[in-house]
């Protein structure tokens, strides 16, 4: 699968970038406020318009002339969200006069060489856009007037934005059959690129012990246990206040590749430090596995350090750190000696299979029918939902629908009920799960209620 291409929004501080990256985005992401330089750190999200789709970059201010120590490596990001980029937003403000700022971003984007979109926010009216056409000093040909607060010429932006995306990369040729994209993430140094050489059987790529030697993802096929691989081993991906701090470009774009990498796959694979144990970084990670429906399996590494008391100990804490996350099974591994490998591989492949795995219709209802009989739902407003069947509408990943009279008035706690019974009947073991309610359209449905 190819990556999507990367649109960076950059301005001087207070330009209206994050309430334009809001809107782009469709919804609120990004933290606005009248301050200047409250965005410090880039944020990302997909954004799909004009039948194109593609990663939006917010940028922190662009402020060349400040010598605080923060704003300058907020800087630092800037310039790497530019050279990630693939197409620049640069917006300005059409309520102010041109600045010296605005005269050095202009030097750097020319200095950039990328394709650029002139933007003039805050043109919330007629009048607003002809008086900020003093902007056109600034030497771009063309110049869009928005209003990213109220939407006003934000349409037109969309197709600017879009006009000049890269072409579709064109998808490229499994290497197998049922070729199986794996995705290694991680925390730096959890042996991420040791596992990866362990299940090649030679040392593919560079090993160190020094954190962050990985800096591109690396794609390399092979097949174990027959199943074909498509292995991606990634950077570490480190906090957010990390990466700022460190000023280091290569290592901040590894953190994009990192997430680029888990979008690619369908599998998942979290490589965690056993004697260390899963800390809150690592759960965010599994929080980015999660938000984009991928299969989900834990790799505990480094078990070959541990008695088998302090492995049982690492396995229980593993599992209460990512206990929203109950499904994803958790693998005791050691890279350096090759124990659990084998295992790990069967665990991938399972998810796999039930990511693609598909319930007959009166197979899922007979179960669907012995659980109401079980636990029945419980009353709202003194009259219980009705069911009256449930079918899977998708697969990659499963997706179930339950046919019911009140869709809005199933407690929680009786969702999580039949979510869970759904995995303990056919498993999906390691695959992200959807069930949905909804109200037949038809009201003449028969089935069976409760």
């Amino acid at each position: 699968m190819s990556g999507l291409p990367v649109v960076a929004l950059i301005g001087r501080p207070n330009a209206g970038k994050s309430t334009l990256f809001n809107r782009l985005c469709g919804q609120r992401i990004a933290l606005v406020h009248d301050q200047p330089g409250v965005t410090r750190d880039r944020h990302y999200a997909e954004v799909h318009s004009y039948g194109r789709r593609y990663l939006l970059v917010d940028t922190a201010g662009f402020d060349p002339e400040s010598d605080d120590p923060m704003r300058q490596g907020m800087q630092r990001q800037l310039r790497i969200a530019l050279a990630e980029a693939d197409v620049v937003v640069c917006l300005l403000d059409a309520t102010s006069d041109v600045t010296s700022s605005d005269s050095s971003e202009m030097s750097l984007l020319r200095r950039a060489d990328k394709p650029v979109v002139f933007v003039a926010n805050k043109a919330d009216t007629a009048r607003a856009e002809q008086s900020a056409s003093e902007l056109y000093r600034l030497g771009m040909k063309e110049l869009h007037f928005v209003s990213a607060l109220h939407g006003r010429g934000v349409g037109e932006l969309e197709a600017a934005i879009a006009a000049l995306l890269p072409a579709l990369a064109a998808e490229p040729e499994p290497a197998a059959e049922g070729e199986l994209a794996v995705a290694i993430v991680g925390r730096p140094n959890a042996g991420k690129s040791s596992m990866v050489n362990r299940i090649l059987g030679e040392e593919r790529l560079l090993v160190d012990a020094a954190p962050g030697t990985t800096r591109d993802p690396i794609d390399t096929r092979v097949t174990r246990r027959g199943q074909p691989l498509l292995l991606v081993d990634t950077a570490g991906l480190r906090k957010k206040a990390s990466v700022t701090k460190s000023g280091d470009p290569l290592e901040a774009m590894s953190t994009l590749a990192a997430v680029k990498a888990i979008e690619r796959a369908t599998v998942a694979v979290l490589v965690c430090d056993a004697e260390r144990g899963v800390d809150e970084q690592d759960t965010k990670v599994a929080g980015l596995i999660i938000d984009r429906q991928r299969c989900f399996v834990v790799a505990l590494n480094k078990c070959d350090k541990l008695d088998r008391a302090a492995q049982k100990k690492a396995v229980k804490a593993a599992r209460e750190a990512l206990a929203f996350a109950t499904w994803a099974p958790i693998c005791e591994t050691s890279a350096r000696t090759g124990r659990g490998i084998d295992g790990l591989i069967d665990t991938v492949k399972l998810a796999g299979e039930s990511y693609r795995k598909r319930v007959p219709t009166g197979e899922l209802n007979r179960f669907f029918e012995d659980v109401l009989g079980r636990h029945p739902p419980p009353t709202s407003g003194g009259k219980a939902p009705r069911f009256y069947y449930i079918t899977q509408a998708e697969t990659a990943p499963p997706v179930f629908v339950v046919m019911t009279s009140a869709p809005d008035k199933i407690h929680w706690s009786y969702r999580r009920y039949v979510h869970n019974a759904i995995r303990q009947t056919f498993g999906f073991q390691g695959a992200p799960l959807v069930v949905r309610y909804r109200e037949p359209s038809n009201k003449k449905t028969r089935g069976r209620a409760s």
